[in-house]
């Protein structure tokens, strides 16, 4: 078998046609122990060969292959003799430019599938269940497998739902082997990765480490650096990251901008600093951000204006740090930031994928940017950032905490942001999770946004007389990359246990409501 040392530089590429998928699909790669990256399907056979890669995985995508203008791969990528997978429309390139056949039946399978393996199943499914539930997604099918590959499985509708030839180890699956809901999905990507391609399963997240230390230094030099800390998992990562990289060149920059959660400016100057060593310069712009945020409504706006500020912020402290150190001469130009893969996809950031929402660390960004952004995770999941951040050593309660947005409670208030309705919130959010975790629930939940419905007022009645207050959400979730998601069904208890004492302690809140929405079609944040 290849080993790690030998494929340092040779990854398995994951080659985008548009779907959103893509980057779970190089996760699941990593989760088998072999390094992944991602590049698009306009990549021809020299730019992938450039590359030396050990295997090819050719992703999903919205398309259909016959359709004009649809997404097409370098017929030469073939050619190149590298152990190729193809998932769902992959799959279909795959079947078409080897000579298969495509079709457009008006039989579709969307979800849920029955699968049945077709004699031993091959490297690819054998050993698995002769029938096993896959999860589909497509109107086309193979109808005719190219010349020299054996049918491997099929459904009832779809004749040739996978397929592979051995001797060039191509193989291909018309359902998402990626996604969880596909009973042996991870199987069928390990027997592809580690059976057939021959790859030994020794890439973790130490590699990662080692790999972004040596990128940050060369991208950063003897250049000093800002890191933007907000005291969530992916910005202490990042940060601590850095340091690791640079050291001293490294200033960790804290924007209290007045929609946080109670005590969390403590734990950061406190926790994060002793645990770390990282130099941190707090800044309050409470006062800042909520006269730019004052009148506003809308989410997309309020994300911008929270990224806009955020960053005149670090241009403040960037000038002040020069001044301190004039005799350096040397401005400060790199900009760390915790930004993750969920947050570009949503942002319209991957090829072919809709933009969802922007975040404010990525197309919340301004025009006028005078930094160089700094973004050692920006390929990677949340999972995979606490990975990391153990591997760091940083404290199990900052690498365990849940997701907390950069905008903060700013996006957790429907309606204008204001002084007294954050103070509403950050009470009800404060009984939320004292509660969550008493309960012992942390471990169980991927988080809990509450938010609340500032521009809705409800009927409600205590102390024997009517009152007019604010509904309060409670949106309990689990996840494991927050590209998907389902609500997380918590104890009647407990949940009566924090209505009532939100209801009670929490002045204008007279009503509590759950949030029993999945993702998709709800985001995890409401705005």
């Amino acid at each position: 078998m290849t080993t790690q040392t030998e494929t340092d530089q040779r990854p398995v590429l994951v080659v985008d046609f548009g779907a959103q998928y893509a980057q779970l699909i190089a996760r699941r790669v990593r989760e088998a122990g072999v390094y992944s990256e991602i590049v698009p399907h306009t990549a021809t056979a020299a730019d992938i060969a450039a590359k030396n890669p050990v295997a090819l995985v050719l992703s999903g995508g919205p398309s259909s292959v016959y359709e004009e203008g649809a997404p097409r791969l370098d017929p030469a990528v073939f050619d190149l003799g590298v152990p190729t997978l193809g998932i769902c429309y992959g799959f279909q390139v795959m079947a078409q430019t080897l000579g298969g056949e495509v079709a457009h039946t008006g039989l579709r399978e969307y979800g849920a599938t029955d699968a049945t393996v077709t004699g031993s199943g091959g490297v690819l499914l054998g050993g698995q269940p002769d029938t096993q539930n896959v999860w589909m997604s497509h109107g086309d099918q193979v109808s005719k497998a190219p010349e020299g590959f054996e049918v491997l499985a099929s459904t009832a509708v779809t004749p040739v739902a996978a397929f592979g030839n051995a001797e060039k180890c191509f193989y291909g699956v018309q359902w998402h082997p990626e996604v969880k809901h596909s009973d042996h999905g991870q199987e069928v990507l390990e027997n592809f990765l580690h059976k057939a391609a021959g790859l030994a399963a020794d890439w973790n997240s130490g590699n990662v480490i080692a790999e972004q230390v040596e990128r940050i230094r060369a991208q950063v030099g003897t250049g000093r650096v800002l890191s933007a800390l907000s005291g969530g998992v992916d910005s202490a990562v990042s940060t601590a990251l850095v340091h690791e990289a640079v050291g001293d060149q490294l200033v960790a920059v804290f924007v209290d901008h007045g929609l946080l959660r109670k005590g969390e400016r403590e734990q950061v100057e406190q926790d994060y600093v002793a645990s770390t060593g990282v130099r941190l310069i707090t800044v309050d712009a409470r006062e800042t951000f909520l006269g730019a945020l004052a009148g506003v409504s809308d989410p997309e706006q309020k994300r911008k204006i929270i990224g806009r500020e955020f960053i005149r912020a670090f241009e403040k402290v960037q000038a002040d740090l020069v001044a301190e150190a004039a005799a350096e001469g040397e401005p400060i130009r790199f900009l760390v930031q915790g930004t993750l893969y969920p947050d570009v996809v949503e942002s319209g950031g991957g090829a072919g994928t809709a933009n969802i929402k922007s975040h404010h660390n990525v197309g919340g960004l301004p025009e006028d940017l005078q930094f160089e952004l700094v973004e050692p995770l920006r390929t990677l999941f949340k999972d995979e950032v606490r990975a990391i951040g153990r591997e760091l050593g940083l404290p199990a309660e900052i690498v365990g905490r849940q997701p907390f947005p950069g905008p903060g409670l700013g996006i957790r208030i429907v309606g204008e942001v204001t002084a007294d309705r954050l103070e509403i919130l950050r009470d009800a959010d404060a009984i939320a999770r004292e509660e969550l975790t008493k309960a012992g629930l942390d471990g169980e939940i991927w988080q809990c946004p509450v938010v609340l419905l500032a521009d809705v007022r409800s009927v409600g009645v205590q102390g024997d007389g009517r009152t007019y207050g604010h509904p309060i959400v409670l949106r309990p979730v689990s996840s494991e990359d927050a590209m998907t998601a389902d609500w997380t069904r918590l104890p009647y208890d407990v949940l009566s246990k924090i209505s009532n004492r939100i209801t009670n302690e929490v002045r204008e809140v007279n009503r509590v409501v759950l949030d029993v929405t999945s993702k998709p079609p709800g985001t995890i944040e409401w705005e």
